[in-house]
């Protein structure tokens, strides 16, 4: 009998688990739906990389002779979700079982679990084989576990795959190379321009679509260069791997005005929308450093993020959802300012990290979490209103990679299940890790006043007024004792600061000319 199978718009990959035993006469769904396009306000262009992706897919399925029922979000009769086009496929297909691969998102899968019994007919839902790291493999690791703490997952994850190692030991004696990586910028760094794939005509069809459709949501649609097949993502994992893999690992944390692209690679959303799969950016990368052509530290650091940080934060998300996403711990409920859309303020760093991401629908980890995370952090803004702006305007963000990401690692809400302490700094970190504050109307040598740089008063004033939950914090010491020794007039003078910014955070252009 047919079987009708699902294939989600981020499971793009002829590996997936729910195509594993197709057969003649079986056919593929695939939907571009409002409800999936619409739930947060998506970048047009994370929406166009999506929609030309799937659709590029969806060709590649049919060269191989595979039934595709594909249905366009401009589709007559579009139900507008998931479900309502599952029900309209199988009366079309006469299917009598639907075979998908779980979602990634524990809201779809909230949705996908009650199908079988609104549909009326058997649902498979199969694990999502394209990870390192299984549900049930991560809750193991984590049973009877004080803390988790990344470090010692990844390195387990490193022994069990044989990743970077010399017999029984890390490939130079070390697990971690962080000591040669990050530091900030140089005068003159020019990284190599990013691979750049020229829209075709599906490409520029969605372009269209979604210009017509969804031309209200956040980011420009111009200049769309992103890879929408595997063979393009291919290419841009190997461009990374021989011009900027080298010096990645000493500039990834760097910041340089008008420089968005730096040495990173930018495949998070080719891995996540299973263009590319983890462990082929993974064996690329050791490949490179064995045959003498990147560093150590360069390739330690970016194995780490695929292989640690990204499965580590999807174990976390699967073990805590559905509660993880309401958790609060610093009771922040401060609205998210209008700045984060629009760019306009006078701090040059979260004006360049928020044009930037409106541009390109992307920002490397940090200008996402030590400027525009660190803002929301300091300001005490509500994690919901964070949550939604991070998981809309990225082209790579799911909420599996999202939420942990910004409620554990950024706002430290979650209370240090995923992180050991709040990632909290001042403008001394910005002006050491890049050159934004050259050009900023703000001074960072000033710590109070109309013209101090906002990040050093909301800093000692996020210290102060959390005191009572964060002060028991062994990370946090220094700083304490630092605050403890602060005059009166001082505290008082940062709570001042800090209060005339919250009130009338949008006004920040004009605060310094007070």
């Amino acid at each position: 009998m047919p079987v009708l199978r699902l294939i989600l718009g981020d499971q793009l990959t002829r590996d997936v688990s729910s195509l594993g035993d197709i057969a003649p006469g079986d056919t593929v769904l695939m939907a571009e739906v409002r409800d999936e396009a619409g739930y947060a306000n998506h970048h047009k262009k994370k929406l166009v990389f999506v929609f030309s992706a799937m659709r590029h897919f969806a060709e590649s399925l049919r060269a191989e002779g595979i039934s595709v029922d594909y249905i366009r979000i401009t589709d007559d009769g579009n139900s507008g979700s998931l479900e309502g086009e599952v029900k309209r496929a199988i009366s079309r297909n006469n299917a009598d079982r639907v075979v998908v691969t779980e979602a990634g998102e524990w809201r779809l899968t909230n949705i996908m679990d009650g199908w079988q019994e609104r549909l009326g007919l058997p649902v498979d839902i199969r694990a999502d084989t394209r990870f390192l790291t299984s549900h049930e493999d991560f809750a193991a690791w984590a049973e009877g576990r004080k803390s988790l703490r990344m470090e010692f997952f990844y390195r387990e994850a490193r022994r069990r795959y044989g990743i970077l190692m010399e017999g029984k030991d890390p490939a130079g004696g070390q697990w971690n190379y962080d000591q040669e990586n990050r530091q900030p910028p140089k005068q003159g760094l020019t990284p190599p321009d990013p691979h750049r794939c020229e829209p075709d005509a599906i490409t520029r069809e969605v372009i269209n679509d979604v210009s017509t459709l969804f031309g209200d949501h956040f980011g420009s649609i111009d200049d769309f260069h992103f890879a929408v097949t595997r063979d393009d993502a291919l290419a841009v994992l190997d461009r990374f791997i021989h011009e900027r893999l080298p010096n990645f690992g000493t500039w990834q944390d760097a910041m340089v005005q008008d420089q968005p692209w730096m040495y990173h690679a930018h495949i998070g959303l080719y891995l996540n929308a299973g263009l590319l799969q983890p462990m082929e950016a993974i064996s690329k990368a050791e490949a490179a450093w064995r045959d003498g052509t990147a560093p150590l530290n360069a390739v330690e650091g970016f194995i780490r993020q695929i292989m640690g940080w990204r499965e580590f934060v999807r174990g976390i998300y699967w073990m805590k959802m559905p509660e993880y996403a309401a958790l609060n711990h610093l009771e922040a409920t401060r609205p998210l300012p209008d700045f984060y859309w629009t760019g306009n303020t006078a701090m040059n760093c979260i004006s360049q990290c928020v044009r930037e991401t409106s541009d390109n629908a992307y920002a490397h980890h940090i200008q996402r979490l030590m400027v525009l995370g660190n803002f929301a952090l300091l300001a005490g803004i509500n994690p919901a209103e964070v949550n939604a702006w991070f998981l809309g305007v990225y082209a790579d963000a799911y909420e599996w990679v999202e939420l942990p990401n910004v409620s554990g690692m950024t706002l430290f809400a979650d209370g240090g299940y995923l992180a050991s302490k709040p990632y909290a700094a001042s403008g001394a970190y910005i002006n050491r890790m890049s050159n934004y504050c050259r050009s900023c109307r703000y001074k960072v040598s000033l710590k109070n006043g109309p013209d101090a740089c906002p990040f050093n008063y909301l800093y000692w004033d996020f210290l102060d007024r959390n005191s009572e939950t964060l002060s028991g914090n062994p990370r946090l010491g220094m700083p304490y004792r630092n605050l403890a020794r602060m005059t009166p007039e001082k505290r008082q003078a940062n709570q001042s600061d800090s209060q005339k910014l919250l009130n009338d955070p949008d006004g920040a252009t004009t605060l310094a000319a007070e």
